[in-house]
């Protein structure tokens, strides 16, 4: 048995589940893009392909390895991507909450059934049909859960929008000893670097009292100052439009001294260092155009 525990997103990390890109299928019809990065890349003939990507991934699970942290992997599903883990369930305590999320990605839970057959049933937990949500916009910071999602009633139009408010009053219900934040996030279908499409697209809580914020991925300002009065600006890190773009936020704690970072990202990457934490570089540049990266791509079982 698996005997899940996450309360936060830096503790020692010592099981995860790693997604998988070794079958994604042919490039995507444009009109079948999710999100408007994925669209920019498919018009422009650069469209990221499997080996590649799963060149990107094999490293990140050789620094999961070196940790000694015990992974998980999908079973591969033929022309089918399965790289965002992050998006189909998400672990909070000690219950696997399976999100609801595009129609058309329902499969990827059946390809992890290998690992939900070793949780306790009892702490299995499906959302109610019109209550959306997916992992990327949750995210346990000790007594709290902050969530993103998008306020506005043109919430129907937006594909980008994947938490809607309905999914949070339930967050409530199923947590009432945690202080549920939201936190309402831009949105474009078709400006990649004026969409936040996860709350770790814009934001990311770190060890050593440390965050990585983008302001303009928050819809509403006093949300955005409310992390930086509980974070303290100056242990906020700035991410521009354009590292908000290249997924800047969105690298991944092992514990709290060592994260798992992009290694184009200097700026970032050097700060880090600054800061006193270990950061292990990996490529992963192509799975950054499907507007996912480390964090996306990884869901933690149980930290220490």
């Amino acid at each position: 048995m698996i005997k899940l525990n996450i309360n936060d997103e830096i503790s020692p990390l010592r099981a995860v589940i790693l997604g998988r890109a070794d079958s994604n299928g042919p490039v995507p019809k444009l009109e079948d893009a999710y999100d408007p990065k994925s669209a920019e890349h498919i018009k422009a003939g650069t469209y990221p392909k499997d080996e590649d990507m799963v060149a990107e991934m094999e490293a990140v699970a050789e620094v999961f390895k070196k940790y000694g942290v015990k992974v998980y992997r999908p079973h591969s599903i033929k022309d089918y991507n399965q790289i965002f883990s992050r998006d189909i369930a998400f672990v909070i305590e000690d219950k696997f909450i399976i999100a609801n999320i595009l129609d058309d990605r329902s499969m990827e839970i059946e390809a992890i059934e290998h690992v939900i057959n070793q949780i306790d049933p009892s702490k299995v937990i499906e959302f109610p049909e019109n209550a959306h949500i997916e992992g990327g916009d949750v995210m346990p910071w000790g007594d709290y859960i902050f969530v993103g999602t998008y306020y506005g009633e043109d919430y129907p139009s937006f594909i980008t929008a994947r938490t809607n408010m309905k999914a949070v009053k339930h967050l409530q219900k199923l947590f009432p000893h945690k202080k549920v934040k939201s936190f309402s996030l831009r949105k474009s279908n078709t400006v990649a670097d004026e969409n936040a499409l996860h709350l770790d697209c814009c934001f990311q809580p770190l060890g050593r009292g440390k965050a990585i914020i983008h302001k303009e991925g928050f819809l509403i300002e006093e949300e955005y100052q409310w992390l930086i009065d509980f974070f303290g600006k100056e242990n906020c890190f700035h991410i521009t439009k354009n590292e908000m773009y290249n997924m800047n936020s969105n690298i991944f704690s092992i514990s709290p001294d060592v994260v798992i970072s992009e290694k184009n990202f200097t700026r970032l990457n050097t700060w880090l260092r600054e800061q006193g934490f270990t950061v292990e570089e990996v490529p992963y540049a192509e799975i950054s155009k499907q507007e996912g990266l480390l964090r996306c791509t990884t869901m933690p079982l149980v930290r220490d």
